[in-house]
């Protein structure tokens, strides 16, 4: 009776090798130890002769039985399938190459032919960033798991958890092509499970993805497939780093176009315990976030909401919509629109390029954060306006860092290669 995948799957090892035959000489030969390798066994020359074909799953049944089929035919005409595939082998490793470097370049050149062409340079310039570096002189079959665990991990001590797991899972993706051209026998990226190598990351509500990340995450905004009304919405919070609620329910009335302010009202803003009454909020808008109004206004600027639902123009949008354009995206349990506060903090804090003794304190209040210590700290009562014009240059400094950003990886990718 030939072989089915259940009875592959709930074939258990036992003391001796055991072989579970499919049929013309091909067999499941399952190991003491509980790996699963295809063989086959056949006659030329008065000899005979055993070929392997992988091990189960990495190999499925389907598999196993094209390459037996491919071997039998090879057979009929008095060609040995060995050494033709050792012919092929070296075929292969002429024209691909043998270190990884050159190996996953021709699997990226193949892999991307169907990608987005922006996920495809993103991936690119992971492997000529962080990967060859560190393995991509050696060849391909001296690559072993250790290594793989060296670099990855280097990438997560910068701070980049989640670029480490995809880089292994790249790594992975360029040793099945390898075994696929018959470079290697195994992929030793199988081996490695992120969890058991890499810090656990919880996934909370303020989720953000890492500042290096940030470039490839506004070119994918920039290029969102999704409505113009709410790729304008993650734009304008990306440069406004408002609250979710507070930018969702925002009225035309509170734009001052020839100011270049957004007044949020007092009544709109999160009311922070202990604070009996909460002030206006001063948003300087920047060049860039005047070019995205004036974008929006055209489309939304006959009603009440500069964000309304698609529906029903007498409410605002869903608070989710940003939610759902960042999982569509490919960031879920990465990014929230929250995530673009702690960004913009992180930045603003290390880079901006200020000698103001009250940086700081100039970052908080365009957050609209409590300051530390509570209503009773020093410094607590004060006005809407407070250090406006130092706001008013670090929005746009940081617009400009963002539209700067958003350039940046593919300038990077141009440079690299």
């Amino acid at each position: 009776m030939k072989l089915t995948d259940a009875k592959i799957r709930n074939a258990k090892p036992g003391a001796k090798k055991t072989k579970l035959f499919d049929g013309g000489g091909l067999y499941l030969l399952v190991q003491p130890n509980g790996s699963k390798l295809w063989r086959w066994d056949y006659y030329l020359n008065g000899k005979y002769a055993t070929m392997s074909f992988g091990s189960y799953p990495e190999v499925t049944l389907g598999e196993a039985r094209d390459k037996h089929a491919d071997g039998r035919k090879l057979l009929r005409n008095g060609i040995n399938p060995a050494e033709q595939r050792r012919a092929d082998k070296v075929v292969s490793m002429a024209s691909v190459g043998e270190n990884f470097e050159a190996v996953a370049q021709s699997w990226h050149e193949k892999w991307s032919s169907d990608k987005n062409p922006d996920y495809a340079a993103d991936v690119k310039l992971r492997l000529i960033r962080d990967v060859f570096p560190a393995i991509g002189h050696l060849p391909i079959s001296m690559v072993k798991a250790p290594a793989i665990v060296a670099l990855v991990k280097k990438i997560e001590q910068r701070g980049a958890r989640e670029i480490a797991s995809r880089t292994l899972q790249n790594i992975g993706q360029v040793f099945r092509y390898a075994i696929a051209h018959g470079l290697v026998d195994r992929n030793p990226a199988t081996d490695i499970k992120p969890a058991d190598i890499l810090k656990a990351v919880p996934v909370t509500n303020m989720a953000r993805v890492d500042t290096e990340d940030l470039p490839t995450l506004l070119r994918k905004m920039e290029n969102y497939k999704g409505t113009v009304v709410t790729r304008l919405v993650m734009k304008l919070m990306a440069l406004t780093f408002v609250r979710t609620s507070e930018m969702i329910e925002g009225e035309w009335t509170e734009i001052n176009f020839k100011k270049k302010l957004w007044t949020i009202p007092a009544e709109r803003m999160k009311q922070v315990r202990g604070v009996v009454k909460m002030q206006d909020h001063l948003v300087p808008l920047s060049e860039q976030a005047l070019d995205v109004l004036v974008s929006l206004r055209e489309i939304t600027g006959d009603g009440e909401f500069m964000f309304p639902h698609q529906w029903d123009k007498a409410r605002t949008m869903s608070k989710n919509t940003i939610l759902e354009a960042l999982y569509r995206m490919g960031y879920k349990g990465e990014m929230t629109g929250h995530g673009f506060r702690g960004i913009a903090a992180t930045i603003l804090n290390g880079e901006w390029p200020t000698h103001h003794p009250q940086k700081s304190k100039i970052i908080d209040l365009q957050l609209a954060h409590m300051p530390r210590g509570g209503r009773k700290s020093v410094g607590f009562a004060y006005d809407k306006a407070d250090y406006l014009k130092e706001r008013v240059e670090m929005m746009q400094w940081w617009s400009d860092y963002l539209e700067s950003a958003r350039r940046q990886r593919l300038s990077l990718v141009a440079k690299a290669v």
